[in-house]
């Protein structure tokens, strides 16, 4: 039995902590106040602040709020906000292999449990920062009193948080913070801004408030990239912790690569120090080109290729990207379909060197990319990464792209609920059923009883309330689809694209 990761324990296990490092870092100050404890914020914010506390360079923690659950918030008790990231795979042709042992969360609150402690810590004068992550749905307008115990949206609760500080300092312009989501939303700061101004104006909040909000409070849009699947498989876990001859019940994996891009000036520079410790840390006045990079070549590409690749038998993303007809596949989409029809322009060779980086980190061996954990709200996925990029298509090409025509047949064909339980539904592959987790899964249960293909294709294309448009007026894209939903079903996966790849070869 290893000894488990903890504060008491650090001096014993960890040679870049030494004790006398680790009780200054463990007296830092809170200057972060981080809603949610999801892998990504643990693996990329909370990592950078790590990275810059042990060079002493911002020298702040961060203190999490909790919405949901006890069960990690315990744990992190017993290992006293200490966590492992294994960093495994490529970065710059040479495979890295390293772990890192993060010390930035100094506490984990629950808001169900310990919002006052939360109101509390809003009042601290140390308190500079704001991160959220709380899902693409979480940051919309909720009317609900904000003076609950806790309220049950996000921006309800950080309008409390911030009318609680207001309130403290007196609407001083100092005690005004730097407000930083990382949601996977196109200007996810001004679309909260704007949420929280929507509320407080429903809380019926005094215009002095209002003001100090608008004016001393700086929201900053941003964009995260790293691949961070969580927790890792037992095998890997157990061989983690005979290597590095301890425990860990928060350890998680993740890749070399990263990148977190702020939109920022001078003034957020200086408060975001941590960013001068580590290149994957921008800090610009528009993130539009590294946003339009992954959102269409890394995302819209994986949100093609998810459902396909499950549907072809493959868990993992490595395990794809290992059969050489799938990855012809994800690099001929992500390279000849995708990257010329990115909505916003980007240098050729640089567009080329992102996806180059992109096919790497997808051949990571280390990682255990779930497809299926990909697929979720596959929908809304598809429509916000990959519609726009299938309109800037057909504006050059006049003509439907083939691989992406593949990627939203065998969408269809993922959305088929054969069984509802519970409200939730339920596709099969095989003999084995698999959890369509999408909030549109109930619109295609009992869609396929049309049985006809054609038909099937025109509903879910035509369907507005899917895509905001007619996707039947994109000249030959509902044939292109049904003709491979139809080889699909006839032929398999695997053998319709290999049929399709020596047609076109």
């Amino acid at each position: 039995m290893y000894m488990e990761l903890s504060k008491k324990n650090l001096a014993l296990i960890s040679d870049e902590i030494s004790a006398g490092n680790a009780a200054d870092i463990f007296s830092l100050p809170e200057k972060i106040l981080q809603f949610g404890t999801g892998v990504l914020l643990r693996g990329l914010p909370d990592y950078f602040v790590d990275k810059a506390n042990k060079q002493g360079v911002f020298n702040g923690r961060v203190v999490v709020i909790k919405s949901t659950g006890t069960g990690e918030k315990e744990a992190f008790n017993r290992q006293d906000g200490l966590y492992t990231l294994a960093v495994r795979g490529l970065e710059n042709g040479v495979m890295l292999d390293q772990h890192v042992i993060c010390s930035a969360i100094s506490r984990v609150l629950s808001a169900t449990d310990q919002w006052e402690d939360i109101l509390h810590a809003a009042g601290n004068s140390d308190l500079q920062i704001v991160i959220s992550n709380t899902t693409e749905v979480g940051i919309q307008l909720v009317e609900e009193s904000i003076f609950q115990k806790p309220p049950v949206s996000f921006p309800a609760k950080l309008l409390a948080i911030l009318y609680e500080r207001y309130k403290v300092f007196k609407g001083s312009p100092e005690s005004g913070l730097v407000i930083i989501p990382t949601e996977l939303l196109i200007d996810n700061g001004k679309k909260l801004k704007f949420v929280l101004s929507g509320l407080a104006a429903f809380n019926k909040l005094e215009s002095s408030f209002t003001e100090w909000l608008d004016e001393h409070n700086y929201f900053c849009s941003s964009l995260v990239d790293r691949i961070v699947p969580g927790k890792p498989d037992p095998e890997t876990k157990e061989m983690l912790e005979k290597k590095w001859g301890y425990t860990d019940n928060l350890m998680s994996v993740c890749e070399p690569y990263r990148l977190w891009a702020i939109e920022g000036d001078d003034g957020i520079r200086k408060i975001l120090s941590f960013y001068s410790t580590d290149t994957g840390v921008v800090i610009t006045p528009d993130i539009t080109r590294f946003r339009e990079l992954k959102l269409r070549m890394l995302n819209a590409t994986h949100t093609l290729s998810c459902g396909l690749a499950y549907l072809s038998g493959f868990k993992t993303v490595k395990a794809a990207m290992a059969d050489k007809l799938f990855e012809s596949y994800v690099e001929n989409l992500m390279m000849h379909e995708i990257s010329p029809a990115i909505p916003f322009y980007i240098p050729e060779d640089e567009k080329k060197a992102f996806g180059v980086k992109v096919l790497d980190r997808f051949r990571n061996p280390y990682l255990e990319h779930q497809w299926l954990s990909i697929t979720m709200q596959y929908s809304s996925k598809l429509a916000m990464r990959v519609l726009p990029v299938l309109n800037k298509y057909y504006e050059l090409f006049k003509k439907p792209p083939e691989l992406i025509s593949m990627g939203f047949a065998a969408y269809i064909l993922f959305m088929r609920p054969v069984k509802r339980e519970s409200e939730k539904y339920y596709g099969m592959l095989g003999n084995h059923y698999y959890l369509i987790n999408d909030d549109h899964a109930s619109e295609f249960f009992g869609l396929w009883e049309e049985g006809l293909a054609d038909v099937i294709v025109s509903r879910v294309l035509s369907n507005t309330g899917l895509w905001g448009t007619d996707l039947t007026l994109f000249e030959g894209f509902a044939n292109s689809v049904t003709k491979k939903l139809k080889g699909f079903i006839r032929s398999g996966t695997m053998s319709e694209m290999s049929a399709y790849s020596n047609s076109a070869s």
